[in-house]
This record gives structure tokens, C-alpha cells and sequence, in this order.
């Protein structure tokens, strides 16, 4: 059950990851359709330019070209930068908004794009302040033509509603952050311009195939600015791709989370089926074939983890898509692809060998005689080494004794708690992130704690996991060393005084793991990602410096919590019915 566990959660956080970006594309879909969406939009000041790109080749409809002007939008308290566009009141065949509450554009009255609404918490009916006059809102709508609410930086007389910046070395110097979009008459966008040579224009084109719009941007871009349907919804999804990067990097690290779990778990189950493998090797078995063996029942176990963490992960990946109130429908349940499959069930599979490999090789070179025999091995004793520890306390002279019998397992608790330690100071450089872009405008509310949300899923599995792996690791050791213990007890040592010994065996290396967690690990991982993600390394939110020893402390505590009670059960066993059990 461990096994599965482990593997399983591995493979539902990465199939999440593989399957939300597909998940979340559904929504600009439902809207495209919805809305009669563009397949390329044009931006100009230059309203001759506009009309020409309205007869180029390749298009065979469009609306517009609509005024545009920038203005500072009050309402509820609050005031933002906005893009406003006149429209007809008349529907149009090419980007018709989808009204979704009140009714389209009327005089005097304004239509907000329904992300940005839901930001400033106004409703139809409610007044704002545009460029000094008050409108009414007589509707909430949603477009396919730019993303939804929070856009990007915009230059105020050239526009940008559309999520990008045009590569023009003269474009003014102001910029419109974030800034929300509302649709109102032509005739009251041309009364908000004080300068009627300070309007920009957009023009929403259809092209006869779709699939070239990126092809007629890169022909017909030039001074104006084109953008195709493709880099729009490219924009919508943003919040979904960062939330795939986000389950991406939970994933592997619960694969090397995973790998240590199985080595312990694989190592103690091979110690207790030594008699097995000499048996085997007994009746005519080969090393290769008894390698064979004990590989197929943890194979076994990885292909029903993949197969249980493709149907969680699949289903679950709605929950972590819903669709934002910029867009219209839902993301419903993510079909798997042949891809998706493949790598999930790869990557168990991957986990399972690279875990149970050694150990199966070993046990299967392994004498026959001895294996039959399984016998214990005897310690190495120095001279020095037995010296120095007498000047140490006993359950401090225990414990690295325990540590020195199985220094690859001491490795393994260093390098799990090195992973979970680096995922959680990720986590906390996320968050300071996160609290930021809602400082800045960069996401909403609403975006931080969707991204949140998914931290929060990895996050939890990521603890539960560590958690597993503390006690695993405590538990395995204790079964290891009850012969030992018993002895040493009857040499005169206290139950307490084993099971402290047993506790800080883990708590020594998890010392050094959360050391290393931090850094170089920690630093590491936050550079990869960085690189991935193209972020600048020099800007990162890094938290404060007061976390980072916290962490480690924290760390160091939880899992002496944790050993505590495995070790404590291991330290008071009765001696005579341990040593009777050996003997038999």
C-alpha cells in the first residue's frame, strides 16, 4: 500500500500537469464560438491603415474599424486604467460580445468585459465615472478579441487591449497597467477624446483559413499592430499554463520523493526475503531470472499506481480549470491523450526500476549458502572509533552506531528531506510572488488563489508523502536494529535511552537534509525553474531571511515528532521474546 501510495501520488500531480493546460483551453473555445471571435484583430492609429489591411488577402469579413481611447474608470471606490472602444449598436457577423447579463451598448450607457466587472464588483444597473461624466452599466460581456481581465502593460494612445506591446521604437512613453476594457457608442467614445487625433482604432478580421492567421500577422503586422486568434487565446490561458508549471514542478518532485520512499521500502522487504532469494537460487534459479522476480511484483504495483493516477489526476483537473468570468463555458472532464499515458506510466515504471534494481541485483548475486543461512553480519569495531564514542552520551553513541550500520539508508532520509525541504522553500518563494502580483495588479484576487489552490494540492502531498517517508525510514530502522536494541538493553541500556537513540538517527540527517534543502538544493531548483519559465532570476521574490532557519527548525522538529512514537515502540519491546524470536 505504501508502495502504491507513493507512486501514485507521483503520477496524479504530473498527469494534473500534463492535462490542465488542454483543460483550460476548452472556456476561449465555448467563447470563440459564442461571439463570432476574430481570427486576427488589428490595431492602428493610422485609420487609413486599417481600411486597407480590410481588403488584403486572405480576408473575407470584418468589423470595424471602432475608436478606441484610454481612460481612467471610478467605481466602488476604485480607479483604474481602461481601454474603451465605440461600437454599433447593432450586432455585427465578426466579434459580436456575448452579453451574459443586462443588454448591449446603448447612448449613455457602458458595457464592462465581465472579468473586469467581477474584479471592481459592479453589476448592471451601478454607475461609473468615465473622463469625468457618469455612465450607466447596462451590461456585462464576453469577448474573444483580446483576453480577459488583467491584461498587460499598454501604451496609452496606441492601445493594446490585445495582451502585447507593439515593437515600435516611437510609441509614447505612458503606460496603461492592467487595464480593463469597456465597450460603449461610438458617438460617447468620441465625446470622452479631448483631441479627436488622440483616438486609436481596432478592426477585427476574418480570415478564409483560420489556421494562417499567424502566417497574415507576420505578412501584414507592419506599422500597425495585428494580433492572431491564436496568441489571444495564448494570453487567456495564462493562468492554466502557470498552473501546469506549478504541478510540473510538484510532480518531479514527488518522483524524487517517491524514489527514496521505494528504496526504503524495497531495501527492508528484501532484507526480510533473503531466505527467499537463496531458495530460489537453490532450485536452480539464475541471478538474472530472481532479479526478475522481485522486479515484477513492484512493476506490478507502479502500472496500478500510473493507471489510478491517470483517472484521479484526469478528473481532477476541472477543479484546478474552472473557467474565469471572462469566459463563457467550463472545462469539463480532460480526455487523456496517447501521449499523456505514455509518459505518466514511463515515468512509475521509471521509479519502480530505478528503486528496486539495485537492491534486486544484490540479493540476487548474493551466495546461496549465506542467503539460506541469513545470517547477521558481524559489525567492524576501531580501535579509535569504540575510543572516542565512550566519551559521548548513550543515546547519542547509539544513534550513530545505527546510522553507521546502514549509511546508504542515512543518505536516502538526507536526500528525502533535502527534496521536501526544496519544494517547501519554492513554495515559499511562490507565495511571496503571489502576494506581489496582487500589489501590483498583475493577477487578481481570484487568479492568487487559484494558483493557491494548486500550490496547496502538491504542497500536501508533497508533506504527506515526507511524512510517510520519516516514518517508513524510522520504522524500517527499527526492525533492522531489534536485535541490536534488545542486546544493548540487556547490557544495561534503558528503554529511553534506546529509543532516543533511534529517534535521532533521523533527526541527525534531517538536520543536514534541511540544510541542504535550503541551499545549494533549494537555490538550484529555483534557477531550473527560472530558466524554464524564462523569469528573471535577478527580480525573484525571494522570502525573508527569518524563514529560512525557521524552515530548517521546523523541519528538525516535525520529524522528531514523527520518529518519535515508531522509535519509542521499537525502544520498549521486550527483550527475552526479541532474542527468542532471532534464535528461532
Amino acid at each position: 500500500m505504501l508502495l502504491l501510495i507513493a507512486i501514485m501520488a507521483a503520477t496524479t500531480t504530473l498527469t494534473l500537469g500534463l492535462v490542465l493546460r488542454d483543460a483550460a483551453s476548452d472556456p476561449y473555445e465555448t467563447t470563440r464560438a459564442a461571439t463570432n471571435g476574430p481570427d486576427a484583430v488589428a490595431y492602428a492609429a493610422d485609420l487609413s491603415r486599417l481600411q486597407q489591411l480590410a481588403t488584403a488577402s486572405g480576408v473575407t469579413a470584418h468589423s470595424g474599424p471602432y475608436p478606441v481611447t484610454s481612460e481612467k474608470l471610478q467605481a466602488s471606490g476604485r480607479t483604474s486604467d481602461v481601454q474603451v472602444i465605440g461600437r454599433d449598436t447593432a450586432e455585427v457577423a465578426v466579434d459580436q460580445p456575448a452579453v451574459t447579463k443586462g443588454s448591449w451598448v446603448s447612448g449613455g450607457g457602458a458595457v464592462l468585459e465581465a472579468a473586469f466587472a467581477d474584479s471592481l464588483d459592479v453589476g448592471v444597473g451601478d454607475t461609473v465615472t468615465l473622463g469625468g461624466g457618469s455612465f450607466e452599466v447596462v451590461g456585462v460581456a464576453v469577448t474573444a478579441a483580446s483576453p480577459p481581465y488583467p491584461g498587460t502593460s499598454c501604451f496609452v494612445t496606441v492601445g493594446c487591449i490585445h495582451g502585447a506591446i507593439p515593437q515600435d521604437q516611437n510609441l509614447p512613453t505612458e503606460l496603461l497597467h492592467n487595464p480593463g476594457l469597456v465597450w460603449l457608442t461610438q458617438a460617447d467614445v468620441r465625446s470622452l477624446a479631448t483631441d479627436p487625433n488622440s483616438l486609436s482604432y481596432v478592426m477585427n478580421l476574418k480570415l478564409a483559413d483560420p489556421a494562417d492567421a499567424q502566417a497574415f500577422v507576420d505578412s501584414y503586422g507592419g506599422d500597425g499592430f495585428v494580433q492572431s486568434w491564436q496568441s489571444i487565446r495564448s494570453d487567456a490561458t495564462d493562468l492554466a499554463k502557470d498552473s501546469q508549471i506549478l504541478l510540473l514542478i510538484g510532480a518531479w518532485l514527488l518522483g524524487l520523493l517517491a524514489v527514496a520512499s521505494l528504496a526504503v521500502l524495497v531495501g527492508g522487504r528484501m532484507a526480510d526475503q533473503t531466505r527467499r532469494v537463496g531458495l530460489l537460487k537453490a532450485i536452480g534459479g539464475t541471478p538474472g531470472l530472481v532479479a526478475a522476480v522481485l522486479l515484477a511484483e513492484y512493476v506490478l504495483v507502479a502500472l496500478v499506481a500510473a493507471a489510478a493516477g491517470l483517472a484521479i489526476g484526469a478528473l481532477t483537473a476541472p477543479l484546478l480549470t474552472e473557467s474565469s468570468a471572462g469566459l463563457v463555458g467550463s472545462a469539463g472532464t480532460a480526455s487523456l491523450t496517447g501521449s499523456t499515458i505514455v509518459v505518466v506510466t514511463a515515468v512509475a515504471l521509471g521509479v519502480a526500476v530505478v528503486a528496486t534494481a539495485v537492491p534486486a541485483m544484490r540479493a540476487a548475486r548474493s551466495s546461496t549458502v549465506s542467503a539460506l543461512a541469513d545470517a547477521a553480519r558481524p559489525p567492524r569495531r576501531t580501535g579509535w572509533l569504540i575510543s572516542a564514542s565512550r566519551q559521548m552520551p548513550v543515546p547519542l553513541m547509539l544513534a550513530l552506531r545505527v546510522a553507521a550500520r546502514r549509511p546508504r539508508r542515512v543518505a536516502l532520509g538526507v536526500a528525502s528531506i533535502a527534496v521536501t525541504v526544496s519544494g517547501i522553500y519554492i513554495l515559499l518563494v511562490l507565495n511571496t510572488f503571489l502576494s506581489s502580483q496582487t500589489q501590483t495588479g498583475g493577477y487578481t484576487e481570484d487568479q492568487v488563489q487559484t494558483l493557491r489552490h494548486v500550490l496547496l494540492v502538491w504542497t500536501v502531498i508533497l508533506l504527506s508523502l515526507a511524512a510517510v517517508n520519516a516514518i517508513v525510514i524510522t520504522w524500517a530502522t527499527v526492525l533492522d536494529n531489534r536485535h541490536a536494541s534488545a542486546l544493548t538493553r540487556a547490557l544495561g541500556a534503558t528503554p529511553r535511552e534506546v529509543s532516543t537513540a533511534l529517534a535521532i538517527a533521523q533527526v541527525l540527517p534531517a538536520l543536514v537534509g534541511a540544510i541542504l534543502g535550503i541551499f545549494p538544493a533549494g537555490w538550484i531548483l529555483l534557477a531550473g525553474i527560472n530558466a524554464i519559465t524564462g523569469a528573471d532570476s535577478d527580480n525573484a521574490a525571494l522570502p525573508a531571511l527569518w524563514q529560512l532557519p525557521a524552515l530548517a527548525l521546523a523541519t528538525v522538529l516535525v520529524v522528531a515528532a514523527l520518529t518519535a512514537v515508531p522509535a519509542r515502540l521499537g525502544g520498549r519491546r521486550a527483550v527475552t521474546e526479541t532474542l527468542k524470536a532471532e534464535l528461532a
